[in-house]
């Protein structure tokens, strides 16, 4: 068989932090009173902050399959591969948005890529690992080349105060510690993981040695469920749909999420015991982990479980037992991926070194394990390339004579740039290139997305002198000179298509993206218009691409992908190109034309093009 390797990670945490004194600002109050579970439970888990999919008013601010797909697409991000090469999507968690359809489909709906194979593992916890088992079958007996492997949780629907009220809790019949205790315990996000059967050719991969997944519901009752305690024990179990209706299911309180607090001690118990199990069995060598990765939902269960394994004779460093619990949160199936996510980019992790990941789960007593080796170079190899903040980030200038107006343009222009180069650096392409990931394939992608509108950069350019009247004939002169520059650009993009190992054909063939089409109906729309001056802001936000970004794109990429000057000449070209290019800008902006109508008017246009700049690089491959 196959190997099968981790090459990358995501994770999604929506919204910001959330501290313990402002838990109850999103969950609500029940009837207005605060609880009295708090202190007790939180001095147990001793966690700090969580996310929360919903806001302050109960509503949720992201769906469950919306984080599981914002966790994949981060992790794509950060792999060799394109979200349309997936060929396996496995998902797990505990509940979906919906009771139907499956939630790999919504999940895979979310993402609106090409038909894969999918599969949705449900549970509690442990679900995470049979989905990551299920990948990993796949990949090492090549049913698929590569995998992607996520969960997802938005426990926080289930403790809304609105939930208990409407049940009759409140200040004369408190809610059951059985489910006030969750409140605390249980927050919001998503991880993914993309799996392939060949480790990164630059930086650290995971190689999978072994997973073991071990359930004792034969043996144990159910202790985390929704349900009535009594009904989910019984001989012939009864769940909602067995009442009459939803109105009295909801009623008896059949619908709330509940803990069997008096069992926990057996989870902990169990869990002990399987890494001893392991160890007898010869699978596991403890001398050899390196990293413990321990899903445990509360720091007193990590208390009592070091406890037991040092009485058994294994004493592990707590400084190589990695856990996010009390910044991120118990976020259930989620958490050994958003464990992984961090550990992976966390610059801890050296080749040769072994991880046992430890996931628990109490639903109904299931238990995995799973055992990866770093391989690769270290993760020195990647060179990270710094990010300017919006506070260093420099607007191209535009030269002036100095009136009033001129200066409330190049002010308000360079205000729009800020933000624009900004939020350049969170699309795809462009941060998996500051982050040194780059591939031959990304950057042919992007040559290859970007040709179809650079062709039409004169025909636009063209069209607009046209159009501009006699009187304004110098302004003119200008326009048809930049035209003549342009208009012979897309030649040397092919070029350098070609010398990074495309076809010609191939890229002459090709067509605009959504993001292309977009901008480039947009600018032709505009240029179409008499005297379409407002066009100062789209050549102020290409043109200035050229000067302020090409490149240091083209170095970077030169730099990741050893590459000739020849292979990158058509992002060299334009940044001294566009020195030119600024000057008959300069002159059109002294020109005299310039009215407050008109500034406001080229601010606007610079804001769509920048705008739908950014559509076009992040729909690449999206025709």
């Amino acid at each position: 068989m196959k190997d099968c390797y981790i090459t990358a990670a995501g994770a999604f945490l929506p919204g910001e932090p959330i501290s313990n004194d402002e838990v109850e600002d999103y969950l609500g109050k029940i009837d207005g009173q605060a609880s009295r579970a708090k202190a007790r439970v939180l001095r147990q888990n001793q966690i700090r902050t969580r996310h929360y999919a919903i806001d302050k008013n109960q509503n949720t601010t992201i769906s469950n399959s919306g984080m599981a797909a914002n966790s994949i697409r981060q992790a794509i991000e950060k792999s060799s591969l394109d979200l349309n090469d997936i060929e396996l999507l496995v998902t797990a968690s505990t509940q979906g948005d919906l009771l139907l359809p499956g939630f790999a489909s919504m999940v895979h709906g979310e993402l609106g890529t090409p038909p894969c194979e999918i599969a949705s593992l449900h549970g509690v916890c442990a679900s995470s690992v049979a989905a990551f088992r299920h990948a990993v079958m796949a990949v090492r007996t090549e049913e698929a080349k590569n995998a992607v492997c996520c969960a997802s949780e938005l426990s926080s629907r289930f403790f809304k105060a609105s939930r208990f009220e409407d049940q009759g809790y409140g200040r004369d019949r408190r809610l059951p510690f059985e489910s006030e205790f969750l409140r605390w315990m249980l927050s919001d996000g998503a991880g993914a993981l993309v799996m392939q059967n060949r480790p990164n050719e630059k930086g650290l991969s995971l190689k999978v040695d072994w997973v073991e997944l071990r359930s004792y519901a034969g043996q144990y009752p159910p202790c985390m469920y929704v349900g009535d305690t009594d009904e989910v024990r019984g001989e012939q179990v009864r769940g909602w749909l067995d009442y009459p209706n939803v109105r009295t299911a909801a009623d008896e309180g059949v619908m709330n999420l509940k803990q069997s607090i008096n069992l926990l001690g057996e989870v902990v118990q169990l869990t002990v015991d399987g890494v001893f199990d392991l160890i007898e069995k010869g699978k596991l060598n403890p001398p050899e982990i390196n990293w413990y990765v321990a899903h445990y939902s509360s720091h007193i269960f990590k208390e009592q479980a070091y406890e037991m394994l040092c009485r058994g004779g294994l004493r592990i460093d707590p400084e190589r037992i990695f856990t996010n619990l009390y910044d991120k949160g118990n976020v259930g199936a989620a958490s050994p991926f958003v464990m992984l996510e961090e550990l992976f980019g966390s610059g801890k992790l050296e080749p040769g070194q072994k991880l046992l990941c430890i996931v628990p789960e109490s639903g109904r007593f299931t238990f995995g394990y799973m055992q990866m080796t770093v391989v690769g170079k270290s993760s020195a190899a990647a060179k990270v390339f710094e990010v300017d903040s919006p506070e260093e980030i420099e607007a191209p200038d535009i030269k002036t004579t100095g009136t009033e107006i001129e200066e409330s343009l190049v002010r308000k222009l360079s205000r729009v740039w800020v933000e624009f180069e900004s939020s350049l650096n969170h699309v795809p392409i462009v941060a998996k290139m500051n982050a040194g990931r780059m591939t031959i394939e990304d950057y042919r992608s992007l040559l290859f997305n970007m040709r179809q509108q650079v062709i039409d950069g004169s025909r636009w350019i063209s069209r607009a002198a046209s159009n501009i009247t006699r009187e304004n004939f110098p302004i003119r002169s200008a326009f048809i000179g930049h035209s003549s520059d342009e208009h012979r650009d897309f030649e040397m993009l092919e070029r350098n298509y070609v010398a990074a190992g495309g076809s010609l054909e191939k890229i002459q063939d090709g067509q605009k993206n959504i993001g292309s089409e977009a901008l480039s109906e947009y600018i032709l729309s505009r240029a179409s218009r008499e005297n379409p001056f407002d066009l100062i802001g789209a050549m102020f936000i290409i043109e200035g691409l050229g000067r302020r970004v090409a490149r240091r794109w083209a170095l970077r990429i030169q730099e990741q992908l050893d590459l000739a000057d020849d292979q990158v000449s058509f992002l060299l070209y334009h940044s001294e190109s566009d020195d030119l290019h600024f000057e008959r800008l300069d002159l059109v902006v002294q020109s005299g034309i310039l009215t407050e109508q008109r500034v406001e008017d080229i601010v606007k246009v610079a804001k769509v093009v920048a705008r739908l700049y950014r559509l076009q690089l992040e729909e690449i491959g999206n025709y």
